[in-house]
């Protein structure tokens, strides 16, 4: 399911690395996807660059505030 009319996609990964990215991502205050998107910005950004091509207009995501320790 999406969110924001933003479209779906689909990728094949591991299910022990999805599940490892999933704590990754947990951990740094976000989710999956919002860590794929920042990266396929950066990395369509930089070949843009080096087309001679302007950058694609910002994205800001908010991160989740990590979770408080609860020992």
């Amino acid at each position: 399911m999406t969110t924001k009319g933003t479209p779906g996609r689909m990728v094949r990964i591991e299910e022990e690395v999805w599940d490892e990215y999933g704590q990754l991502c947990d951990e740094e205050g976000t989710s999956r996807g919002d860590d794929l998107r920042r990266h396929a910005y950066a990395r369509v950004n930089a070949w843009r660059k080096a087309q001679g091509l302007p950058a694609r207009k910002r994205i800001t995501i908010k991160r989740r505030k990590p979770a408080a320790d609860s020992d």
